[in-house]
């Protein structure tokens, strides 16, 4: 077996952890990495060893599955107990940090009253040092700002906080991944080594390019006393190779949630790319083995976890030419560097993009556009959506966009003219603003502004403004969170009364009205826009 050639299975699983917590943007960069531990992962880890049949009652209703309760029977009590051990001795620096983040705000919000902050810099907790701005915005409410760059360079950046764990998968079940920590499991190989591995490239090039085992085991420093788990990830099986599409239009496939893959002869661009694994009687989707051998350009709309997910970036990487990402507003806790965080996990070409900046590409140009709403009202500037042209045909990407200002999509129309194709997003009933933001807030958020400030996509009437407003000849509602591999990221389960269908299904039958072409997207679906 060592000698010879094989490839990866489509169906081994790949979660990328963080301190043995799916990883995901807020877990790379080291000030948002730090809140987290202290007030999410420790916190659940504690309720848990202290009241373990609450998390279980809790996760018997559906409708909690998304809350902060880790998925483990009682049986699991001193597991978790040991890794909140380990992780409040190994993390100790850490839990430093965040507590120098919460003292830090505490002495702008008392001292700083719109004088001078130079005297207040030899007060910044001694670990933050040279670390922090201290700035105002023009109406004087201080607040600081995290030298980014340099933290990556720092102690807070710890590779060995890193791993991968490889499985089979079978069945789209899985739990919950941002309540939970992984524990050791005999049907899953754990390797302590950094995403940006360069190993890890070489295990998915194996999903087309078959290699040897000896060859694969050494790249990984996989040890021998885990050869027989290791072993059962490959087959000698040639898997289904796809080509580049060579049509004289353009083809768009759609991968489920916001995941769209966009191609013309000469160009490829995949958006947002959550990509499900093949399993067996599941014919329903598109896989790893539907894409193209290279991705000229992958673009990320934002940087929330089912749009810009590790699990499928990383088993990409090796065929993405360009990441395009959009630009942050200059290192806030809530609006840290995308650029940054995936340079760190060894992506090279990446590019930011700003608001109506516009990158040429082969057959057309790819060109960031305002994207409103859908971040509880926090001044993030790391969100776009995108305008794709190619082929002379236009093509937008507005993710979850929010139509709070309807105006934006008439000067948008001003400079995009009517369009071919709109993906929007109608997920019209977000989460409250704690849910992911809670563990970087400083100081406690009153319920009655948590629960008004939501991550909301467009209802009807806001999406059928954006509709008129474009004046698209066909448009697909997306990013749902329905598919049945996502759950496991978005807790989504809808019915026919579930809001966002009931909405969505009166802007498809609007559009319809007015002689569109309208749909609302699921699992998978092929488009053709001709020449």
């Amino acid at each position: 077996m060592a000698t010879e050639k094989l490839y990866l299975k489509q169906n081994v699983q790949v979660e990328p952890l963080y301190n043995q917590w799916y990883a995901w943007s807020y877990l790379i960069s080291p000030a948002t990495a730090a809140m987290y531990v202290a007030n999410l992962h420790l916190k659940i880890m504690q309720s848990f060893v202290s009241a373990p049949q609450i998390h279980v009652s809790a996760l018997k209703n559906p409708a909690m599955r998304g809350g902060p309760f880790i998925n483990y029977d009682a049986s699991k009590v001193g597991a978790i107990k040991s890794l909140m051990e380990k992780t409040i001795k190994e993390q100790a620096h850490m839990l430093a940090l965040a507590e120098a983040i919460k003292s830090l705000d505490a002495l702008l919000t008392a001292e700083a009253d719109g004088g001078s902050l130079e005297p207040l810099y030899p007060r910044v907790p001694e670990i933050l040092k040279g670390y922090v701005e201290l700035v105002y915005d023009l109406n004087n409410n201080p607040s600081m700002r995290f030298i980014e760059g340099l933290l990556y360079k720092s102690p807070y950046y710890n590779l060995s906080s890193q791993s991968i764990t490889l499985s089979l998968v079978n069945d789209d079940n899985r739990p919950f991944a941002f309540s939970t920590p992984v524990l050791p499991d005999d049907k899953q190989l754990h390797l302590t080594m950094p995403f940006k591995h360069e190993g890890l490239d070489e295990l998915f090039k194996m999903k087309r390019i078959p290699q040897t085992f000896g060859y694969i085991k050494e790249q990984l420093s996989v040890r021998d006393e885990d050869d027989e788990l290791f072993s059962s990830f490959f087959t000698e099986d040639v898997p289904q190779q796809e080509v580049r599409y060579n049509g004289e239009g353009v083809r768009i496939r759609y991968f489920g949630h916001a995941c769209v893959l966009i191609e013309s002869k000469n160009t490829s661009i995949i958006c947002d790319p959550v990509i499900s694994y093949k399993i067996d009687n599941a014919d329903n989707r598109y896989t790893y083995a539907d894409l193209p051998e290279e991705i000229d350009y992958a673009l990320i709309t934002h940087t929330h976890q089912d749009h810009n997910m590790f699990e499928t970036l990383l088993q990409l990487r090796h065929k993405i030419r360009n990441l395009i990402v959009p630009r942050s507003s200059g290192a806030t806790l809530a609006d840290q560097s995308l650029k940054l965080a995936l340079q760190n996990i060894g992506f090279r070409n990446v590019i930011e993009i700003d608001e109506m900046e516009s990158i040429p590409v082969a057959d057309g140009s790819i060109t960031g556009i305002p994207f409103l709403g859908e971040h509880a009202d926090l001044n993030i500037r790391s969100k776009t959506a995108y305008l794709v042209r190619i082929k002379d045909r236009t093509i937008i990407l507005a993710a979850d966009s929010n139509n709070i200002e309807p105006k934006l999509y008439q000067h948008i129309h001003d400079f995009v003219g009517d369009v071919d194709v709109l993906f929007i997003g109608m997920e019209c009933e977000g989460a409250p603003l704690t849910w992911l933001y809670g563990p970087l807030l400083t100081k406690p958020l009153a319920r009655k502004f948590d629960q008004s400030r939501r991550f909301n996509g467009s209802n009807f009437e806001k999406g059928m403004d954006i509709v008129e407003q474009l004046k698209p000849k066909q448009v697909y509602v997306y990013a749902m969170g329905q598919e049945p591999w996502l759950t496991y990221l978005t807790s989504i389960e809808y019915t026919t009364e579930s809001r966002p269908i009931i909405e969505s299904d009166k802007l498809i039958n609007s559009c319809r009205g007015k002689g569109m072409m309208a749909e609302r997207l699921l699992c998978q679906r092929e488009l053709f826009l001709s020449d």
